[in-house]
């Protein structure tokens, strides 16, 4: 994957990203997290923690893409995914769709991020509030469609709104629940970024944890609950 352009982040050094995704990232329905505060209003206790949206998705993409690679580069993971079934080109598009994913992830947040959830409308047909993973998903497929489905990069790989969409609205199909474990999960790329950069901008201790190591250690295990995968 050819990542020629580049932006400087304060966790990471550098985050590397193609035309494509800089073509999302231009987009104003991106643009529009630089104004939304990753806490809220938590930097009227801790006045550091002013970083936003914005600079914490481009963080889950180069995390996420991290712990791809991690899991491709490791030889037992892979013999299981080609016991799968899984193809080298299949694991290209992968790669592609779990950046995909991670760098939109927030995009339905509203201003004050999880703050302002609470006044969000209530969903008639599960009476409970619209969050921001609904809105995540309408806006990929609702506003994002051309950007995503018409670039010339998509060309060979057919990555379709709802294929992106699915890993925030529960519709995806179960090869893609496989990696969603990479966007949301106990131990996800989300989670692993704004721990980080909480702690940074914050000026606390409780979210520096060894990421080097956790990188290193990443593979593919089985659950010996689930029975079939794919």
């Amino acid at each position: 994957m050819n990542l020629p352009n580049e932006i400087r982040d304060p966790i990471y050094g550098f985050i590397y990203f193609n035309d494509w995704e800089r073509k999302i990232i231009n987009d104003p329905v991106f643009q529009r997290l630089r104004r939304i505060k990753q806490n809220a209003l938590t930097d009227f206790v801790y006045p550091g923690m002013n970083h936003t949206r914005f600079e914490h998705s481009l963080g889950v993409m180069k995390l996420a893409d991290d712990m791809f690679n991690a899991i491709r580069s490791d030889k037992k993971s892979m013999d299981r995914l080609k016991d799968w079934g899984i193809s080298e080109a299949a694991m290209d598009r992968s790669r592609h769709l779990i950046r995909l994913a991670a760098l939109l992830h927030d995009i339905g947040h509203a201003p004050f991020s999880h703050a302002s959830e609470e006044i969000m409308p209530t969903n008639p047909k599960k009476d409970e509030k619209f969050n921001h993973e609904f809105y995540t998903a309408e806006l990929i497929n609702r506003k994002m469609r051309g950007l995503i489905e018409d670039h010339n990069m998509n060309r060979g790989i057919d990555i379709k709104t709802e294929d992106i969409s699915s890993f925030f609205n529960g519709a995806a199909p179960t090869k893609n629940l496989f990696w969603k474990e990479i966007i949301s999960s106990q131990l996800d790329a989300d989670r692993g970024d704004y721990l980080q950069r909480d702690s940074h901008h914050g000026g606390v201790k409780y979210g520096i944890y060894d990421l080097d190591r956790l990188i290193d250690t990443l593979a593919i295990g089985i659950d010996p609950e689930v029975t079939n995968l794919f």
